[in-house]
């Protein structure tokens, strides 16, 4: 398939394709309403990859969720906008949502398997976005589907587009989630764990696809992620994520290479870089908080090892520490000499 030409706005207006302003979505429970995402704000240009990083519960796929609009019943977003291609995807119609599916935003779930429809062949799931969105004849749908599994690297589409998914790989699936995901070419494809349960090597390959995807389409990819060593190969920024709050932003090299919040700090010295047998490796003590007592100054000062009073009193907001950097935290430079 052939990537899309760019005739819209200068280069320099065109690089951001998403970006999200004070996302905030409530959780409805037995005990109360609780925030899982806390007033998030991110930007994703087209023809990078943004990745959203952080231990799991931190509030990664919960975005992921509001985004395309596909939360639970219990939640809602009380909050914030999501502008793609000048629309607010959260004052927009249901029908516009369901026009700019696929067409200018597209997620790969990590679940293959249950993602796909153990019902129907590839070839009619690969085929349906182009009935519905380009109101191609079955003929053409069909020829259009062939032609985008060998574009994911299916080998023999033309025998194979009649199969289920259940007869296809693990590594195979997701190429297919993959390919229905930039059938119509989107502007912003969030890709939710797309690894996951996936071994090294084929890891490998689906990531050196995305990235070749990307390219090709000149899209903004959206990495939801806990994985350091996968967000350092591929991602070129990065938003760390804890109990639903951005509390890091800025390039991979420049947050990996020098942490102003003491979390990513944290979440690098974790990594047994050197390790020896029978040395102790390094953790982050405590657990997250609860979303029922989220604390009212700082979200991370019961792990924080930099923690003092301002902390407990004052809730940090994100502040440039540099040139497209940003961090949350009061005390940035005492992390970064820490």
């Amino acid at each position: 398939m052939s990537a899309p030409t760019l005739d819209r706005k200068s280069r320099t207006d065109e690089l951001v394709a998403l970006e999200v302003s004070d996302l905030t979505v409530d959780l409805r429970t037995p005990t109360g309403t609780v925030r899982a995402v806390d007033h998030v704000s991110f930007l994703a240009r087209r023809g990078e990859t943004l990745a959203l990083l952080g231990e799991s519960g931190c509030g990664k796929s919960m975005t992921a969720q509001a985004l395309v609009g596909l939360l639970d019943p219990i939640a809602e977003i009380s909050d914030g906008s999501i502008n793609l291609d000048d629309v607010d995807l959260v004052t927009a119609s249901a029908g516009k949502r369901r026009d700019m599916a696929g067409t200018e935003l597209a997620i790969v779930f990590q679940d293959a398997l249950t993602a796909l429809n153990p019902v129907y062949t590839v070839g009619t799931q690969l085929a349906e976005p182009f009935r519905i969105h380009r109101k191609m004849c079955r003929k053409q749908a069909r020829h259009e589907a062939i032609e985008l599994m060998r574009h994911v690297g299916i080998p023999e589409p033309e025998t194979r587009i009649d199969s289920y998914p259940h007869q296809f790989s693990g590594g195979m699936r997701q190429r297919l989630l993959i390919a229905m995901a930039v059938a119509l070419s989107p502007k912003v494809l969030l890709a939710d764990e797309p690894t996951t349960a996936l071994d090294v090597t084929v890891q490998a390959q689906i990531m050196a696809l995305l990235a070749r995807l990307r390219t090709e389409h000149d899209m903004a990819v959206v990495l939801i992620t806990h994985d350091l060593a996968l967000v350092a190969e591929q991602a070129d920024r990065v938003a760390i994520m804890y109990a639903g709050n951005v509390v890091e932003t800025g390039t991979v090299a420049e947050v990996f290479g020098n942490p102003k919040h003491p979390y990513t700090k944290g979440l690098l010295d974790s990594v047994p870089v050197s390790a020896e047998r029978g040395a102790d490796l390094k953790s982050i003590g405590g657990t997250p908080p609860d979303l029922h007592s989220i604390p009212t100054g700082c979200v991370y000062q019961a792990r924080c090892p930099l923690a003092r009073g301002r902390c407990v009193q004052e809730r940090p907001t994100l502040q440039s520490v540099g040139e497209g950097r940003k961090a949350a935290c009061h005390f940035p430079e005492e992390t970064s000499n820490a």
